[in-house]
Parts: C-alpha cells; sequence; structure tokens
C-alpha cells in the first residue's frame, strides 16, 4: 500500500480542561497541535485537521481543517469519518489518525500500523500498548492491553459501512472495529506511554516534565 493520508483528530469537547482546544496549549513553546502535526506529518502523504466550529482558529498550523459530517458530538469515530471521505475526493485507500492532545506519540506510528495490516483485505489496525502492576490489577487481570482507538489505520473502502454505523447510534470505535477484524499493533510503554495524553492541568505539567 502506498503511504495512507493523515488525520489529526480535535474535535473533543475537552471537558476535563474546562473546554476550549486543547491542541492549542502549549508546552516547551510549542502547541500540542503543532508538536503533533510535526510528528505525524513526515510518517503520512499528506495532512488534515479534523475540527468544528470555526476553522480560522487553526490557521497557524497551514492545514486543511474537516469539520464531523455526523450532527452533535459523536466522538471520535465521526472525526476518522471526516478524515475518510477527505481521504476518498483524493483517491487514497486509507488514513492514520492521531489524537490532537498525545504529543509523544511514536514516530513509526505509521509504518508499524501498516506492516500490522499486511494480508488484510481492509487495512484497520488500532494501536496498542501493554498493560502494567497496576491497570492489570483494577481491569481483574483481564485484557493484558490498552487499546489506543484514536491511534489507527482506517480503510476508505469501509466509510458508508461507519457512517450508517453512526447514523444508528454506534459511538464505541472497538465494537466496529472488532466488527470488521480489526487488528492490533503493539507498543512499548516504558520509559512512559507514548500516548499519554493532556487531558487535565495536571497532565498539562506532566507533559512539560517529560518535554524536559
Amino acid at each position: 500500500m502506498t503511504k495512507p493520508l493523515g488525520i489529526i483528530l480535535a474535535g473533543g469537547l475537552a471537558t476535563r480542561m474546562g473546554g476550549g482546544d486543547k491542541g492549542l496549549l502549549q508546552i516547551g513553546g510549542q502547541s500540542l497541535l503543532e508538536r503533533v502535526r510535526d510528528r505525524l506529518a513526515p510518517q503520512v502523504s499528506g495532512l488534515a485537521l479534523n475540527a468544528n466550529g470555526d476553522a480560522a482558529r487553526f490557521k497557524d498550523l497551514d492545514l486543511p481543517v474537516i469539520a464531523d459530517s455526523i450532527e452533535g458530538y459523536a466522538g471520535p469515530l465521526a472525526g476518522v469519518l471526516a478524515g475518510l471521505d477527505w481521504a476518498a475526493a483524493q483517491g487514497a485507500e486509507a488514513i492514520v489518525t492521531a489524537a490532537a492532545d498525545t504529543p509523544f506519540f511514536p514516530e513509526d506510528l505509521a509504518e508499524r500500523l501498516l506492516a500490522a495490516s499486511e494480508g488484510q483485505k481492509h487495512p484497520l489496525v488500532l494501536a496498542t500498548t501493554p498493560r502494567t502492576g497496576d491497570e492489570l490489577l483494577k481491569s481483574g487481570g483481564g485484557k493484558k492491553i490498552n487499546r489506543h482507538p484514536t491511534f489507527g489505520l482506517w480503510p476508505v473502502a469501509l466509510r458508508d459501512d461507519l457512517r450508517a454505523a453512526l447514523n444508528g447510534g454506534l459511538r464505541k470505535v472497538v465494537l466496529w472495529t472488532d466488527r470488521h477484524g480489526g487488528r492490533e499493533a503493539l507498543f512499548e510503554a516504558e520509559p512512559f506511554d507514548p500516548f499519554f495524553n493532556v487531558n487535565t492541568p495536571e497532565d498539562l505539567k506532566r507533559a512539560e516534565e517529560l518535554l524536559r
């Protein structure tokens, strides 16, 4: 498969940060969105931002801004669908998504998602990390991995199926990926989880520490 297109998912409500655009918060003199853009851009053949509302607030990123086509906040799958529709218009086969509030995700994310999709009719892969001690205890010794549903490889060929599922009320990412034989790509979580995301003011401080 040729290099996929990339979509940064920034359509969330950021309720734990008091609302607004988490991606515009800064660490080390750069916004989270700038860091995500700069990390994802070399991995993909083109890049767009999924965000709702006035696109002008993201003009400094110099990216196309695509809004959800599903009305109301329908979660990350709505952003994935918007990205798939954008990619279809460009004749692309697949997209790789990354969350706007996760500045340290792997620099080989797209490469490893693509590797995990080998042999699939429709490339559909989510990023995962191992669960460690406390997480395993909380889960009752259940699933030994964490799936990161905003970091994935998604096939343009299934966009109409996804649209129908969203219009039917589906919101949970893994219910849809499991339905279509989605796979997982495992990434190490040492010395810290690369999919650490900024949800709270405390997380923002932690991100500053990790950056240093």
